[in-house]
């Protein structure tokens, strides 16, 4: 268990480390492009997005790049999440601990190369599968916080031979956790794409979404106990 724990963790930070970086080159790569477009925006605002038909043939092809890198960090993740587990409960219990730790290490690393965010409500663009997900930092920090604690209380259970037994309902409720979570960061993706900037979270769908996942996984949780 200890040594599992301790892999998943020193991925995670690692793993990090990596993603930071990459962002660190691709802002130098874009902003020359941003300062024709939007001149006077402070470097560390990253909206409006550029829209792809102001994009360069070289750009288009870095952003397909940079598609198929986040497709390939997930699965860097979920087999990270595999090495670590017997079975698949603990597969996906690994995944959401490499994801949060991840994630979370991800700011970090930002904050200390680029002093960025300014603030946990900063916005930022999350993914880009299949549309931006756009959100405050404090947003995303929440759910890794929330998917490492519960990957560690699966792992932990799963380890004592006390495995959850999770039902098709508790299945769907964290689906439908999930999918309100994803909604809140790509609802208004379309303006956002048009060339607007985010002004309004909402934060009632993340919550609801949140909440949701959490209270399946404690129903759960509690119902094996």
């Amino acid at each position: 268990m200890l040594r599992a724990s301790l892999a998943l963790i020193l991925f995670g930070v690692a793993f990090g480390y990596v993603e930071a970086a990459v962002v660190v080159y691709l802002r130098h790569i874009s902003e020359p492009l941003r300062l024709a477009l939007y001149p006077g925006r402070a470097s560390s605002d990253l909206f409006p997005l550029i829209p792809i038909g102001q994009l360069s043939p070289a750009h288009v092809r870095l952003l397909i790049v940079e598609i198929g890198r986040e497709a390939a960090t997930l699965l860097m993740l979920a087999g990270a999440g595999l090495l670590a587990a017997r079975q698949r409960g603990q597969w996906i219990a690994g995944f959401a601990i490499a994801f949060g730790v991840w994630d979370i290490s991800f700011y970090l690393f930002l904050k200390l190369f680029l002093d960025w965010p300014a603030s946990l409500l900063t916005w930022d663009i999350l993914f880009l599968i299949p549309v931006p997900w756009v959100g405050p930092v404090l947003a995303p920090v929440i759910i890794s916080a929330a998917l490492t604690v519960c990957g560690f209380l699966v792992l932990t259970r799963d380890w004592e031979g006390r495995q959850i037994d999770a039902t098709l309902g508790h299945w769907a409720g964290l689906t439908g956790g999930a999918l309100l979570v994803i909604a809140s960061f790509t609802w208004d993706y379309r303006a956002l794409t048009g060339g607007a900037s985010p002004e309004h979270f909402n934060w009632a769908l993340f919550l609801a979404g949140l909440f949701t996942g959490i209270g399946t996984f404690v129903h759960a949780w509690w119902r094996r106990s």
